[in-house]
Formats: structure tokens, sequence, C-alpha cells
């Protein structure tokens, strides 16, 4: 560790605040940031006010957690917002959209098709082979209501060999 003792103190916090800012890149989520923030800073006040070996280590705690909790705060007060909220959420997506009921829902369950795929819905009792719209979703099973059919429009249904 000889090569560690020509180097400044303040040198070696900028450097491992930058080598904790690039992790961030590679490592999922936003943890690294807030330490190589408080790593930067003090780097900065070591420079600035020559701090001992042991003010350096308390400074760095002590900025870490401020910015920690300072970033935890203002995340809740204004959440990051994506262009589209249901991304992840394959079920919030189909709100909205029509499908043919695959097995009758009886006492409150059944299944229905929508596209290639048939889920698990939640509804009043409704005959197989009826439509119905998807109105909300309950974990990854479907809310559905059966569609009136005086305003629905003539649906052509599937072949068997489609």
């Amino acid at each position: 560790m000889d090569w560690l003792e020509g180097i400044d103190a303040h040198w070696a916090w900028l450097t491992f605040g930058l080598v904790l800012a690039g992790l961030e890149m590679l490592v999922p989520g936003v943890y690294l940031l807030w330490f190589a923030l408080a790593a930067l800073g003090t780097g900065i006040l070591t420079y600035l006010l020559d701090l001992s070996p042991a003010m350096q280590v308390v400074d760095f705690a002590f900025l870490s957690l401020i910015a920690v909790f300072s970033a935890r705060r203002f995340l809740r007060d204004r959440p990051i917002v994506g262009a589209d909220e249901t991304l992840n959420r394959r079920g919030a997506q189909l709100v909205g959209r029509e499908a043919q009921v695959a097995k009758a829902i009886e006492h409150g369950t059944g299944r229905v098709r929508l596209g290639d795929s048939e889920w698990i819905a939640y509804g009043p009792d409704i005959a197989e082979g009826a439509w119905v719209r998807v109105v909300g979703t309950e974990g990854t099973a479907l809310r559905v209501e059966p569609l009136d059919l005086l305003d629905a429009p003539a649906r052509e249904v599937p072949s068997p060999e489609s």
C-alpha cells in the first residue's frame, strides 16, 4: 500500500465518487448514486478544509445519510412517472377491450379469450360464447361485464381452423 501514500485524500475521495457513479450505470436501481454524491462532497470538503481521516469518514457517513434521505423524500413527493404506467401490467393494458367468454362465468368465475390468450375472469354469470368488456383487473385475472347487445357492433366469430 506504499503507492497510496503519494495520493492526496481529496483525489482518493473524488476517484471513489466517480467509480461509484460509474457503477451506478451498471447496477440496476438508483442506489450507488447517493453514495457517489457523498464521496464527491467529501472529496471537495477534504480539499477545502484539510480534514483528518476520521473526520473524512464521519463526513462521508453524514453526507450519505443526508443524500439518501433527501432523495427518498424528494422521490416520495415527486414520483417518476413513466410514459406508460401499465408497461409491466399486461392485464391493465386490456381494460376497455372486448373479449369472448371461453368458459362460462358461473358463481363469479370463468375464462375469457382475448386475442390468442385465455384469461381467468370475474364477473356476473355469463354464458360461454358471449361477448364481454374488460373493466378492471384483480392481480392476473380480469374483471368483466357483459356488453349491451344493442350497442355492440357485429362481430365475426373466429372459425375453429384459425
